[in-house]
């Protein structure tokens, strides 16, 4: 994840573009609509969006033209939705472009899909899959926010396959052989995520009023 400037080609980054345009412009109306609606949660959503911003910026090398990190959007998905952190991880990714030198502006696109949208809502509709089966708000939230991690990485495996095909054997083999090496740091750090993502629900859980209300916010999901 995190792609970096210029890695794309032109046609790659664009395309990533396009598809991740109207996930952000629907996460923002619903985060507009939030904040209208529930002022108080101003304060939790920053907190949701400096929780990714941090976990996301501790970065180690990995496959050329990228790295593996924490993402910390599957505990935002959990909390406010996957609508909600298209936006707020769009913002984490611009300022760390920025600021950081960490990813590109060419290639936001790319990695906003992988980070910020693929991610969070499959721990979204894995949590939600957790809620309804009855299991426990421990393993759901590490069951979501885990394999969440584990996605945007596979995701990011893909684009780096879509845009460098094997030039023998096409884009499969070139999945596989970015995603194997990916696997290599970024299983344990999916591990060290979710296991995070459960304390800092707990410590949530122990404010039942905002627990509660942030499970209302993640089952309105009109992103």
């Amino acid at each position: 994840m995190h792609i970096m400037e210029g890695y794309l080609p032109v046609k790659d980054a664009a395309v990533w573009f396009a598809i991740s345009t109207p996930f952000v412009i629907g996460g923002a109306l619903r985060l507009k609509r939030i904040v209208a609606e529930q002022p108080q949660a101003k304060m939790m959503l920053a907190a949701a969006g400096a929780f990714s911003f941090v976990l996301s910026a501790l970065k180690m090398p990995s496959v050329t033209g990228s790295c593996s990190h924490p993402t910390g959007t599957g505990l935002g998905a959990v909390m406010f939705g996957p609508g909600i952190m298209a936006v707020l991880g769009t913002i984490v990714l611009l300022f760390q472009a920025l600021l950081l030198a960490h990813g590109g502006l060419t290639t936001l696109g790319a990695n906003v899909f992988a980070m910020a949208i693929a991610g969070p809502w499959v721990a979204w509709g894995l949590w939600r899959l957790g809620h309804k089966m009855g299991l426990s708000l421990a393993v759901s939230v590490f069951m979501a926010t885990a394999l969440g991690d584990l996605v945007t990485y596979c995701v990011t495996a893909l684009q780096l396959a879509l845009a460098y095909p094997d030039p023998l054997s096409g884009v499969w083999p070139s999945f596989l052989k970015f995603a194997s090496i990916f696997a290599i740091t970024q299983i344990p750090l999916a591990v060290a995520e979710g296991l995070l993502s459960v304390a800092a629900m707990n410590v949530l859980s122990s404010r039942g009023d905002i627990l509660n209300q942030f499970q209302h916010l993640s089952v309105e999901t009109r992103s």
